[in-house]
């Protein structure tokens, strides 16, 4: 091995071991998903598109790389936001009450300050009064798409609603879109959001599908709604989780790909890995080796 090799994208990943061993896998894993034209699943976390992997989400939609997302309230309101305001950097060890006394708010070491909520509330009140002349109950997939509509490029909704790939969102009454829906039924009490109205659209996906993958960021309801409704199908084809939890306490955050076999959410048979790393760093590694490949 030379020290070219690092700079030149050459480094072998497949023999150094480690993680490094894991992620290859997670790189061959998915251009086998793509080879055999399975239905990828895109799930993540909202503080991933806090940070700059929402880029990178927004690429996967450009390029029709992937056929769905499932993902958490959060995401959502990051999205918008930052389809118009800009978050800043600081460290992991800020003063907190100083922050808070500068109406900022921190994500690890990313900034966030109280005008953007002040743009989001604008903006969903938008979105919701829109809506609400047509519709008066709501699935969250139709919010993902409006936003969609009234979002900039370098939103990964944007791309999502230009190439038609759903965005479910199980979860959407735990964010600030879901405490801006309560403020709109205040004013409209008849106005509501059904998060089981994307059940059936969700499980034809799958049910559909000649093969099913998933690529998951990190864990919670993203993940799970992710890997449970592959259960309808006898389990997914293909996994890849990239996750920094530890399966020790038994969280489904922290639960291997392996331990889906028992649930039947993957198949006995299936191809997959687990990379124990933080998803801003695996991710585009992962993706600069997929760089060019073609299914």
């Amino acid at each position: 091995m030379n020290i070219k090799d690092l700079s030149t994208g050459d480094f072998d990943f497949t023999s150094t071991g480690f993680q490094a061993t894991q992620i290859s896998r997670a790189v061959e894993i998915i251009k086998k998903m793509k080879k055999e034209k399975a239905t990828i699943f895109l799930s993540f976390t909202s503080n991933m598109v806090a940070s700059g992997l929402r880029g990178l989400f927004a690429e996967l939609c450009k390029e029709k790389f992937i056929d769905c997302i499932i993902t958490a309230g959060g995401s959502l309101d990051h999205d918008l936001i930052k389809s118009a305001k800009k978050y800043g950097l600081g460290d992991f060890m800020m003063d907190d009450k100083a922050l808070h006394q500068k109406s900022m708010n921190r994500i690890g070491n990313i900034l966030v300050p109280n005008e953007c909520y002040v743009y989001l509330e604008e903006f969903m009140q938008d979105v919701f009064s829109e809506l609400y002349e047509k519709e008066k109950i709501l699935s969250p997939s139709q919010i993902a798409r409006k936003i969609g509509e009234k979002t900039k490029s370098d939103s990964f909704l944007y791309w999502a609603n230009k190439n038609k790939i759903p965005v479910f969102c199980p979860g959407i009454t735990d964010s600030a879109i879901g405490l801006q829906a309560y403020f709109f039924k205040q004013k409209k009490k008849d106005f509501g959001i059904d998060v089981t109205k994307d059940m059936n659209d969700l499980a034809q996906l799958v049910l559909n599908a000649d093969k099913t993958a998933a690529i998951v960021l990190g864990g919670g309801i993203s993940k799970h709604h992710t890997i449970a409704v592959n259960i309808l199908r006898g389990g997914l084809d293909y996994a890849v989780y990239v996750t920094t939890s530890g399966p020790w306490d038994g969280s489904l955050s922290g639960a291997r790909t392996q331990e889906a076999i028992s649930w039947g959410k993957l198949k006995e048979e299936s191809k997959f890995v687990t990379v124990d790393c933080d998803a801003t760093i695996a991710f585009p590694l992962i993706l600069s080796r997929l760089s060019g490949f073609k299914s």
